[in-house]
């Protein structure tokens, strides 16, 4: 079992920028590729970013593709979400997940264990 929860969420302004941390327990946190997705109201839950267990590979979806960046420190067993530029549109619930399988992927049916979430919101 892994237990993951995100911190860092909060009210923006349009054009600025939020850090959004997750916090890993549990099992070995660099066993497993790292995952970022958002639920905005009403939505599905998107996938946002992915990290390889190393750190070496990285996914962004199209619409936070320069803006945002995925990071993560496995001495610490946290995974980080830094987004700039903020947008209303970027409004929405931030889960952070883990996956344990061999591929690092962008299906959100892929992985594993979910955190509660974080909300972030955006003003114009």
């Amino acid at each position: 079992q892994v237990h993951l929860v995100e911190s860092g969420g909060g009210l923006v302004q349009a054009g600025g920028s939020l850090r959004l941390s997750c916090a890993a327990s549990g099992r070995t946190f660099s066993n497993y590729h790292m995952g970022w997705f958002r639920q905005a109201p009403g939505k599905e839950r998107d996938f946002v970013a992915s990290i390889s267990r190393g750190g070496v590979q990285t996914y962004y979806s199209d619409s936070v593709k320069g803006r945002f960046t995925i990071s993560r420190e496995n001495a610490k067993n946290t995974v980080y979400l830094q987004m700039n530029s903020l947008k209303p549109e970027d409004t929405a619930v931030y889960f952070c997940a883990a996956d344990g399988s061999l591929a690092i992927t962008t299906t959100r049916d892929a992985y594993d264990y979910w955190g509660q979430g974080t909300r972030v919101t955006v003003s114009s």
